[in-house]
């Protein structure tokens, strides 16, 4: 057998990714080329990536959740979510095409987002106390995009990939917290005019509260907190649904509203 193609280092890994992303050409996955690329490796890569990301003039803007149901979580064999960075350049203004010709193999799926209102920090923190820093529930769409070949990845893999991240957009309706339901607040995810799936905001973790308390509790393992004024996406409601130039996809919830996109 083989052995590595050469050693590996967090900066090897990020640089990688980020090529392959402007490059829109796909890599095979980092663990099946280092077998030793674990978790705690990959969360390295992930922030550097980002550090890469501001010098070059990004700035973070809030983090995205992912894994956040348990039916993603059985099919990666988890039982944890992950967490990445969302930065100023993957946000999409209202009306704006997915650039599709930018991007590898774009998917779009719903979410709930919040936007904080004070700093978040852990350890310790519970959903109750989550929210007392949210200021806005939104509706969002987000689309991932996987580096990796025929979207193929392992854990390590992927949130060395900043969990598949690459645009999100957010609807025009911000609702103060209060007041939501959050478990029961429901979506529909249509394609082209046809309903094709389902959810409520229970699919995240049984709230996306949850998903929340996670993200502020993740952070402080490396000495990091969610920032005031900051977006959280909390994890897909449904799968993910492949966009192709031309394609419509619209998701309407219960209280926050529709959001409609389009792909180039």
């Amino acid at each position: 057998m083989a052995g590595p193609e050469r050693s590996w280092t967090s900066e090897i890994v990020a640089e990688l990714l980020l090529d392959a992303e402007a490059r829109r050409t796909p890599t095979e996955g980092i663990a099946s080329r280092w077998p030793e690329f674990d978790l705690d490796a990959a969360y390295r890569a992930q922030d550097l990536a980002v550090r890469l990301r501001v010098a070059r003039g990004e700035r973070i803007v809030g983090v995205k959740l992912g894994l956040t149901s348990v039916a993603k979580q059985r099919q990666m064999h988890v039982d944890t979510p992950s967490i990445a960075w969302l930065t100023d350049t993957m946000e999409l203004a209202p009306g704006t095409a997915v650039p599709t010709d930018r991007l590898i193999h774009p998917r779009a799926e719903p979410e709930i987002v919040f936007v904080l209102g004070s700093e978040l920090r852990g350890p310790g923190v519970t959903a109750a106390r989550a929210m007392q820093s949210v200021a806005s529930v939104v509706g969002g769409i987000e689309i991932i995009d996987s580096r990796f070949t025929g979207f193929s990845f392992t854990l390590p893999d992927v949130v060395a990939d900043n969990n598949s991240s690459s645009r999100y957009i957010t609807g025009p309706l911000q609702l103060p917290p209060d007041g939501l339901d959050l478990a029961l607040e429901g979506c529909l995810l249509e394609v082209d005019g046809q309903v094709v799936d389902s959810a409520t905001g229970a699919a995240i973790l049984g709230n996306p509260a949850h998903a929340l308390a996670f993200a502020a509790n993740e952070l402080a393992k490396r000495g990091q907190a969610l920032e005031a004024g900051w977006v959280v996406l909390t994890g897909g409601l449904t799968e993910a649904v492949p966009l192709h130039p031309g394609s419509r996809v619209a998701v309407h919830f219960t209280h926050l509203g529709s959001i409609v996109i389009k792909a180039d």
